[in-house]
């Protein structure tokens, strides 16, 4: 049956063997991480958040460029009161992708927890530039409100 075959169709049929076992492997590691992140986000919504948070990392170590997983990593560790953790994922998620509002808005809230208004207050101000620049308008709008009542409060 295989005496016909020639070097060239061998090397044909081997590239396409790995082609579709290297396809089969990363449909099985993409299904993987999509139940495990589905797994997080319930933990989280039950708020059982560190149950959520060892989900969250389980999906990081498939794939830990996903910057919506590390910000709801940031959002279990600060449910913890784990806030330096929280804000360096909030952080590697501005590092990885600066125009990314929302790692903005979370880590600002991160730093009203530990009290630090001035590095809150630029967080916010980095937002609400962002927002502007990217022509949200509204979101900017709410943010130059939530700039005014912290700014009330400190004078």
């Amino acid at each position: 049956m295989f005496d016909n075959l020639q070097p060239n169709n061998i090397i044909a049929i081997i590239a396409i063997i790995s082609g579709i076992a290297i396809l089969g492997y990363f449909s099985w590691k993409t299904l993987m991480t999509s139940k495990i992140f589905q797994k997080g986000v319930n933990l989280y919504q039950q708020e059982n958040y560190k149950d959520a948070e060892v989900a969250f990392r389980q999906v990081i170590s498939l794939n830990s460029t996903n910057d919506v997983v590390h910000l709801l990593l940031g959002d279990s560790l600060m449910q913890q009161g784990r806030l330096e953790e929280a804000i360096e994922q909030f952080q590697e998620v501005i590092h990885r992708a600066p125009k990314k509002v929302d790692a903005y808005l979370r880590l600002s809230n991160a730093f009203m927890r530990q009290e630090k208004k001035g590095e809150a207050i630029t967080t916010l101000q980095k937002a609400r530039d962002l927002c502007q620049a990217q022509r949200q308008q509204e979101k900017a709008e709410q943010i130059n409100l939530i700039l005014q009542k912290i700014s009330a409060k400190n004078s």
